[in-house]
């Protein structure tokens, strides 16, 4: 049975050989061959060379061609900010100072689309057969929100029919894009949109179960996958996400999978994730990440499962970790035996937490994954420095990137359970779900 196969039948409920395995190595497939993010990024033979080694090192039976949701956003007016080891980030809004509702459609000749688009059928000649090719694209909400900014979540409160009229716009885009991806070779569109996290279930049905239930419509239509993909603390929109007649479903360390599987299976729709990005596969060891899938695989019920990562890779992932991960899912039986006494140690803290009750001023503290290359952490953290600079009086304001091992720890005193969250003198404010101006500056208000 071919990888391919398996995630086909995996998706149409057929028992397999073996769980598939689809690591979403991103710009981490540069890794492999010493070039930077940028690189692969925006070269198309680094990239399928890149694709090519990820292929070859980590047996996968699905992988993406890229993992950038900053493409589309790109092409209609967004700046980018380049990072040499992660996808670039979105820093203009074309939409930030008016409600005009933009019409132009990115033609596949565009940008770093048509590199995308060139690799992805370079790819589907040389590992197609094997391999379940994944086309990732940026999902409506995620797009509208690099379009206007913070101001969406106000707009969905205060404008709902201008939000309605952009998320129709931003469908079309996706449709578009999704149609150009299957057309070039993916087997499945990964629509992948963080924000979802940062919405309320009744927000969600307001907004995005049309336009998603329509754009999954149009992928199967056009003979590919699909699989809804979603970052942070998504548990109470799994359900309403399966109402979107999505094919999959993909999440990350925040949501707890058994949970999520209970709700999925009675919808007979797959499941993916959800290996801790940097807790496991980038600071744990071999022990880490085998043990982590192990236990991700006893802790649920047999079919609709793919074994993944939680999100995009992190460009430092150790190669061995993802090999034991993939060895794991392949061979788990031979895995559980290996770790079967195996504790993890974690890692230590070293610091010291403030004087939270004895602080001269307030005390914001935002936890993220990373703002500089999660979505739904770059604008939970430009929420925060907005309603800051609008104070006029003194406050602090710090970012605790989970990409640093004393953050890791520094959560686990804390108590943080979710990211991104924000924490106003040391007691929980938000959680997974981004504020408004105006509900962050009343938050803020009442420990001045």
């Amino acid at each position: 049975m071919t990888g391919k196969q398996r995630v086909f039948d995996t998706f149409d409920g057929i028992k397999t050989d073996k769980l598939p395995w689809v690591p979403f190595t991103g710009v981490h497939a540069g890794k492999l061959l010493g070039l930077g993010a940028r690189k692969v990024s925006t070269d198309t033979d680094a990239l399928v060379q890149a694709a090519l080694e990820v292929n070859r090192l980590y047996h996968p039976d699905g992988q993406p061609v890229m993992f950038d949701l900053q493409i589309e956003a790109e092409i209609l007016g967004c700046d980018m900010v380049w990072s040499d080891d992660g996808p670039p980030s979105v820093s203009s809004h074309p939409l930030a100072e008016t409600t005009e509702i933009p019409t132009r459609i990115p033609s596949p000749q565009e940008g770093r689309l048509a590199m995308e688009l060139e690799a992805t059928r370079r790819l589907k000649a040389a590992i197609g057969k094997s391999t379940a090719l994944y086309g990732v694209s940026c999902g409506p909400f995620t797009l509208a929100s690099h379009l206007r900014g913070t101001e969406i979540f106000m707009d969905m409160m205060l404008e709902p029919e201008y939000v309605h009229e952009l998320l129709a716009y931003t469908t079309k885009v996706a449709k578009a894009i999704a149609s150009y991806l299957v057309e070039a070779g993916a087997d499945v569109v990964a629509v992948t949109d963080p924000l979802i996290s940062q919405i309320s279930p009744a927000h969600f049905a307001q907004f995005m179960e049309g336009p998603f239930g329509d754009l999954f419509d149009s992928i199967r239509a056009s003979g590919g996958r699909s699989s809804f993909f979603v970052c942070g603390n998504a548990t109470m929109n799994i359900e309403p996400m399966c109402r979107t007649r999505c094919d999959s479903i993909s999440v990350d360390e925040n949501v707890n999978l058994a949970t999520a599987k209970a709700i999925t299976d009675r919808y007979g729709i797959t499941l993916g994730g959800n290996i801790p990005l940097t807790s496991v596969m980038l600071f744990g060891n071999q022990q880490d990440n085998m043990k982590t899938v192990v236990d991700l695989i006893d802790s649920v019920e047999p079919g609709h499962l793919i074994i993944s990562p939680g999100c995009d890779m992190p460009y430092d992932v150790p190669v061995e970790n993802a090999i034991a991960a993939e060895h794991a899912v392949h061979e788990t039986d031979s895995a559980r035996a290996m770790v079967s006494n195996y504790e993890s140690t974690g890692i230590e803290f070293t610091g010291t937490l403030p004087d939270y009750e004895h602080l001269e001023k307030p005390l914001v503290e935002v936890f993220t994954l990373d703002s500089a290359t999660c979505a739904a952490c770059t604008y939970m953290w430009a929420a925060a420095q907005d309603a800051v600079s609008h104070l006029d009086y003194p406050v602090d304001l710090i970012e605790y990137k989970y990409t640093v091992p004393q953050n890791i720890a520094r959560c686990r005193e804390v108590g943080v359970k979710q990211l991104p969250s924000i924490y106003i003198n040391g007691k929980l404010a938000f959680s997974s779900i981004i504020p408004s101006r105006d509900e962050l500056l009343a938050r803020i208000g009442e420990v001045r």
